[in-house]
């Protein structure tokens, strides 16, 4: 099988995460509910895993401000939700950022243009007096286009406006430093090569949520309000220290690797595929692929086919795992006036190789 659908998951990891996994499922008990080996071990990776994610998100002088929670999606609602005011957002957006925002009342969508980028100015124009927040997807998990969040984020400072960034699709493969931004929300398991069920939130000073919940923290157990402290505060209950640990593990190794080697060989593969895909009849490529900074995501259609058919033909007749449909990302479908589309999506894992067999099985439904 050939996999390109690292958008969603990663499925090839570092041997270290699986290793760190399993290590954990043997020696680990419950981090803050006990004094023994098992549960210090637990909490001594959870600062580690939080001191390895501060330094690549350039949050280093305080650690304690790295949240874990189960997924992005969970990370954003907590962001979002006690935002007080006016909320800007894009089309580029994922539902993980649309639908928390949907349940307000008072927000503004700023629109994408045919080839799904944004305009920093038509931000500006929409923020308002009583404006929030602005939330933003650092790089489209449709298009592959990445927004410049260092301009937005100095634009927000500029007006007094918190930042939210969406950092699913960029978290491991690009820079990020939180300078500007108050709130960063990621994902585990997909370019931090992490298991499912990991993510965090990375908050600035400027900036302090309230939980969505609250319960269980391994101390204070007898007040009536659950603990006020960070990370605690937006951590009840038991974490995913197993999860966590093949997260840390992913984090060790892009440092290790490197996060530019990473990138720039994914990159080459998305390039080289769409390169060659570009003047191929009947194939339809979406986004702006000629962008100097791009995520390795490649969206396209086959004429003749729905994009769930090609997908599922991709899969049936050459072993090639990609993503049909609209990805979770309305808006940006109806920017680029698609019902839905077929994702590809690269990893440093895969090959020149497999990047030309997928080439090849694409013209070949093409001729079709």
């Amino acid at each position: 099988m050939i996999y390109l659908d690292n958008a969603a998951t990663t499925l090839k990891k570092p041997a270290s995460v699986k290793k760190a996994v399993l290590q954990a499922l043997d020696t680990f008990g419950n981090a803050s509910r006990g004094a023994h080996t098992p549960a210090l071990d637990a909490l001594r990776m959870l600062m580690e895993a939080r001191l390895a994610l501060a330094s690549l998100f350039g949050l280093s002088d305080d650690p304690m401000r790295i949240v874990f929670t189960p997924n992005a999606t969970v990370a954003l609602n907590i962001a979002i939700a006690s935002i007080q005011g006016h909320i800007v957002t894009t089309a580029a957006e994922h539902n993980s950022v649309l639908r928390p925002i949907y349940k307000r009342e008072n927000y503004t969508i700023v629109p994408c243009d045919s080839l799904g980028r944004l305009s920093t100015d038509a931000i500006s124009s929409a923020i308002q007096p009583d404006t929030g927040a602005v939330v933003l997807t650092h790089a489209s998990n449709v298009t592959g286009n990445v927004f410049d969040i260092q301009s937005i984020g100095e634009l927000c400072a500029a007006r007094g406006v918190h930042f939210i960034v969406d950092a699913a699709q960029s978290a491991g493969l690009l820079p990020i430093d939180m300078k500007n931004i108050s709130a960063l929300c990621f994902t585990g398991h997909k370019s931090l090569f992490g298991p499912q069920g990991t993510g965090g939130l990375c908050l600035a000073t400027n900036y302090r949520p309230e939980s969505l919940y609250v319960g269980g923290s391994g101390h204070h157990s007898f007040d009536h309000r659950h603990p006020q402290e960070l990370p605690d505060a937006l951590e009840a209950g038991t974490q995913n220290a197993h999860g966590i640990a093949g997260l840390l593990a992913g984090v060790q190794y892009i440092q290790s690797t490197g996060l530019s080697a990473i990138h720039d060989q994914a990159d080459r593969l998305g390039r080289l595929f769409a390169d060659s895909l570009m003047d191929t009849p009947g194939v339809t490529l979406y986004g702006d692929l000629t962008a100097p900074l791009r995520t390795p995501i490649v969206s396209l259609n086959i004429e003749g086919y729905d994009s769930a058919q090609a997908a599922c033909l991709l899969f049936e007749k050459y072993s090639i795992a990609v993503r049909a449909g609209a990805h979770c990302a309305p808006l940006m479908h109806d920017a680029l006036n698609l019902s839905g589309s077929v994702r590809f999506s690269f990893s440093h894992f895969n090959t020149p190789e497999e990047t030309q067999c997928a080439v090849d099985a694409v013209r070949s439904l093409a001729s079709r």
